[in-house]
């Protein structure tokens, strides 16, 4: 029998969500997404090793003489993204997401330049912009963006969906697809219902995604739905009809190696027949709808919050890397500082709460299982290019 993966590929599209180039050869997405907090981790394998100090070897020489470090390390972060993506298209065989920097999620102007940007160095890479989405936070200036940007021929993947009102905006903009986030609405429900679980139907995480996609049927938008940040195979096997799902490694391989019979629950002629009111799409209703929905909008600001840190640390990591080359510090200190940045309250060991990043990343990092990181358990997840001494 084949497994439950191979039977959700049936109906829907499988993206890996990582940026690792090996996990994404095990599972043959058709997609794969990255953000800061996966690059990073990527960054830290011994096989990736070379891939980052060239990057910032090319930071450096496009920098041109009398640069500064911080001018060249901002240089890297895009050239490493696009680096990383090409990397994945040579595998994958459509699409890639590279993300916006979440510090600009506010700024309109800034985020279409920094859209416009980043299609123009994959296409320096050789690529076509068919093959890129650019991932921007679904703010509504990023909305805004979004919709200047597919103007253009730059299509865009909308993250950090969490409610209706968003999604809206996001079809009548016409963005080419979003990234509900099924695992942080189940985190915000369990603490503020007092719950340890759902029964997987019932699933807030699950529920959300499921009105989206067929509030996307009913009304023929064009706009893909990819659920996203999954916390168990259950949540996966409830959504199997949906358009796509990116998903960690580690759950992929839960799918590729269980059995059974899976039943699509998502089906956009299902939908057409559903009664479901039209919702209307402007500024004053997207805020009004965001401030009502508490569930929406703090997930919204932790999660730019969370991808703002990321953007930080992954900077901190490659000026460390950047002062190994150049001699300025030793290997081991650079990775000790580097512990530090999540290590917020100095006591040794990182939790989950500090991290603030993915957990599909925490998770791979915390290798006991106890909720938290130690200086060793870093060292040893990444692979670390710099070791702790």
């Amino acid at each position: 029998m084949a497994s439950l993966l191979d039977q959700l590929k049936q109906w829907t599209v499988t993206v890996a969500d990582t940026g690792d180039i090996n996990s994404i050869k095990k599972y043959l997405p058709r997609d794969a997404t990255t953000n800061p907090s996966l690059i990073t981790a990527a960054a830290q394998m011994p096989e990736y090793a070379e891939v980052v100090d060239g990057g910032l070897k090319w930071a450096e020489k496009h920098a041109g003489s009398g640069a500064s470090e911080e001018q060249v390390v901002k240089i890297a972060l895009d050239h490493l993204a696009v680096e990383f993506g090409l990397r994945i298209l040579a595998v994958v065989p459509r699409r890639v997401s590279t993300e916006v920097d979440a510090r600009l999620s506010f700024d309109t102007k800034a985020t279409i330049e920094k859209g416009r940007y980043l299609i123009s160095q994959y296409e320096e890479g050789g690529q076509s912009r068919e093959r890129i989405l650019i991932k921007i936070a679904a703010t509504w200036e990023g909305i805004r963006a979004a919709e200047i940007l597919e103007k253009e021929g730059i299509h865009c993947n909308l993250t950090l969906i969490f409610g209706m009102h968003q999604a809206v905006a996001c079809a009548e903009a016409g963005v080419t697809l979003i990234s509900p986030f099924v695992g942080r609405i189940l985190d915000w429900y369990k603490k503020a219902e007092g719950r340890d679980s759902y029964p997987p139907a019932e699933d807030p995480g699950v529920v959300s995604v499921a009105q989206i996609y067929n509030y996307y049927k009913k009304f023929g938008y064009k706009t893909e739905v990819m659920g996203a940040s999954f916390r168990n195979t259950d949540e996966i096997i409830e959504l199997a009809g949906n358009d796509l799902l990116t998903i960690a490694p580690k759950l992929l391989d839960k799918l590729q190696n269980a059995s059974g019979t899976l039943e699509r629950k998502l089906d956009p002629e299902k939908a057409k027949s559903m009664n479901i009111e039209k919702i209307n799409s402007d500024e004053t209703t997207f805020r009004a709808m965001h401030e009502k929905d508490l569930m929406a909008k703090e997930k919204l600001a932790e999660g730019i919050q969370g991808f703002s840190k990321a953007m930080v640390v992954l900077e901190h990591l490659l000026q460390e890397r950047y002062h190994v080359m150049h001699g300025r510090v030793e290997a081991g200190k650079a990775a000790k500082k580097f512990f530090q940045v999540y290590d917020l309250d100095g006591d040794g060991i990182i939790t989950r709460e500090e991290w603030a990043g993915t957990h599909e990343v925490f998770d791979a990092l915390d290798v006991n299982g106890d909720g938290q990181i130690s200086a060793e358990e870093m060292a040893a997840g990444l692979g670390a290019a710099f070791r702790l001494s």
